[in-house]
Formats: structure tokens, sequence, C-alpha cells
């Protein structure tokens, strides 16, 4: 009798989770990364994945496919507008030729530590931003930490601001990266990201700038022997969704979508920063001389900077810039005041 009893109450449940799940339809969303399997990012999209398909039973799943397989930041964003790609998760500046504020994101030395970033991200501010992209063809879905960036070469160790002169760095393809390097003196060269390894490694580039858990997770230490703790930007990805894709799902998916997303947005930046914690002995141990610019030399960067920040500045809008800087001041306020 019991165990007629257990196996009734089994199908009731059965029956009550199909039920919970009757009116989510089938979807498959291919989603595509220029990094690694081994990043942290993309392990945190497979977790998205898994989440996903625990709160649609099964009915609503992702597929990862990273290291550029499915193309550059620029051409998967691009065939997200144009609906033959379900998601991807840029950095935020390749954003700016389509929502120019985005811009203000990436100006050099703003932020000065994660905390500050997190609250500007998700804060007003940032969902302003991502209110910008329905009209573009795109759905954010939250910020993820890419974190802050710092520059590596093979040439020689970087002590001062002015050592950075007449070398050749990679940066993203993006015109505030280009005139920041180039006002530091450096070579600025815009490349995709896909062929930076292979350009470092035939000496096409000297270097390149990137938060430590890239540094690690693409192998470039075997490539670049110096690094120095540069902090010169703050990077934030953006989880997208095609609009076209986002419009083919009901209400009820796109709220599970929506909750997926924000877990893992947070399941990210855990695991990001507590991978870059040791990233950075592990690139030590591979051979690679660590090295950490002087409160000084910072300032000396800041200086040389401020032309650049000044033109941006205009460019993603005055209006806009102000806007960041005066929820910053908030958050630093509050910091202050907690002391």
């Amino acid at each position: 009798m019991k165990i007629r009893s257990l196996g009734l109450a089994t199908v009731l449940l059965a029956a009550l989770a199909g039920s919970a799940f009757a009116q989510v339809k089938e979807h498959v969303f291919k989603i595509g990364t220029g990094l690694s399997e081994d990043h942290p990012q993309a392990q945190a999209l497979k977790y998205f994945a898994d989440r996903l398909a625990a709160k649609s039973g099964g009915k609503l799943t992702a597929r990862v496919y990273a290291s550029g397989s499915l193309g550059n930041d620029l051409s998967m964003t691009s065939a997200l507008r144009g609906g033959t790609l379900e998601m991807t998760i840029p950095d935020s500046s390749t954003l700016v030729s389509l929502v120019k504020p985005f811009g203000v994101l990436n100006l050099p030395m703003t932020f000065n530590n994660e905390k500050e970033a997190d609250a500007v991200l998700d804060g007003t501010f940032g969902q302003k931003l991502l209110a910008k992209l329905p009209e573009k063809g795109l759905i954010g879905l939250g910020y993820w930490e890419n974190g802050f960036r710092h520059v590596t070469n093979s040439r020689r160790p970087v002590q001062r601001a002015d050592d950075l002169s007449g070398l050749k760095l990679r940066v993203i393809q993006s015109p505030l990266f280009l005139e920041t390097f180039n006002a530091l003196g450096a070579n600025a060269t815009p490349m995709p990201f896909t062929e930076l390894y292979t350009a470092m490694e035939q000496a096409a580039v000297d270097g390149q700038e990137n938060p430590p858990a890239t540094i690690l997770a693409s192998k470039f230490y075997e490539v670049q022997k110096h690094l120095v703790l540069s902090r010169h930007m703050y990077s934030a990805w953006v989880l997208l969704m095609s609009k076209k894709t986002w419009d083919g799902l009901s209400a009820e998916e796109q709220k599970i979508v929506q909750d997926a997303a924000k877990e893992a947005m947070l399941y990210e930046r855990k695991t990001i920063r507590a991978f870059s914690d040791t990233a950075l002995a592990d690139l030590k141990k591979a051979g690679m001389q660590i090295t950490e610019l002087p409160p000084a030399e910072q300032a000396r960067m800041r200086s040389k900077l401020q032309p650049v920040l000044a033109k941006f500045s205009k460019e993603y809008g005055e209006d806009t810039t102000a806007e960041m800087n005066g929820e910053l001041a908030k958050v630093r306020g509050s910091t202050t005041d907690s002391k």
C-alpha cells in the first residue's frame, strides 16, 4: 500500500512539474564568446545555461560557443541585430558605435574599485544605458565583470608611465583605446582579440592590455614576459540577446531568461574575482615579471590622459559623463560615511 502511495505521489509531482512549464515553449539559444572555455566568463555562461534549463524544466537551453568560433565581438553583435545569432557578451566598448554614451564606462582612471563599478552599473545610470539598446535590435541582460586592465609586453619592465613610450600595443578596436595609449606614448594597434596571441607570438605587436583573468586564461604568459599593474581602465561585458529572439519569447519565458541572467551575473562576478585573486600568483609562477606603478607614476599617467578624458567626455556626452560622475560621488560619499 505504501509503495502504491509513493508511486502515486511521484506521478502527481511529475504532473505538477510538467504543468508548471506547460506554457514554456522549447528554445535553443546559441551564445558566442571570444574567450576560451577555461575563462571564468565562459564558465559563467555555462552556469547561465544550467540555470536557464533548471528554471524552464529543460525547455529553454543554451549552448556556449567559445574561442571566437562564431566570430569576434563586433561580428557577433551584428549577427544578434540581424537575428542570425541569439546571444553574445561583448565588451561594453563594442556598443559605442551603436549607443555613444556606453563609452563613458571605459573612460580611463574612472573607477577606483569593483564596488564603485557595481554600484554604477547596477544602479540607475547603468540601467539607463541598457534601456537604449532595444532600438538597436539588442536586449541588455546585465553587466558582467571583465575587470581592471593592465599592460603586458615582451620587451621591458614598465616601472614609470614613460616606459610605455614606443611599445607597440594591441588595443580594442575603439578610438578611445587608441587615443589613450597613443597619449601615453605607445604605438596603439587595433586588432581583434582572436588574432592577438598569434600577433604577439610572431612579434607583430610588443604587447597588449587586459585584466589578469584574461591574461592567464589566454596563456599570454607564453609570449609575454612583463606585466605592469597599471589599472588604467575598468572593463565590463554586457550580456546581450537579439531583440528578434527576445520578441519571440512569451512574458513568462522572458522572466526566466532575466532571472537566470541575474543569477549568472552574480556568479560570474564572484568567480572572476576569486580567479583574479590567484591569477597574479599563477602568472608569476609561469615566469612573468610583475611590477606595480607607484602612486606618483599613476598620477603622471592620469595627467597625460587629461586631454583624452576631456575629448571623449564631450564626444560621449558631457551630460552623460556628469551623470556618471555624480553617481560615483554618491557611492564614494556613502563609503566614506560608513567608515
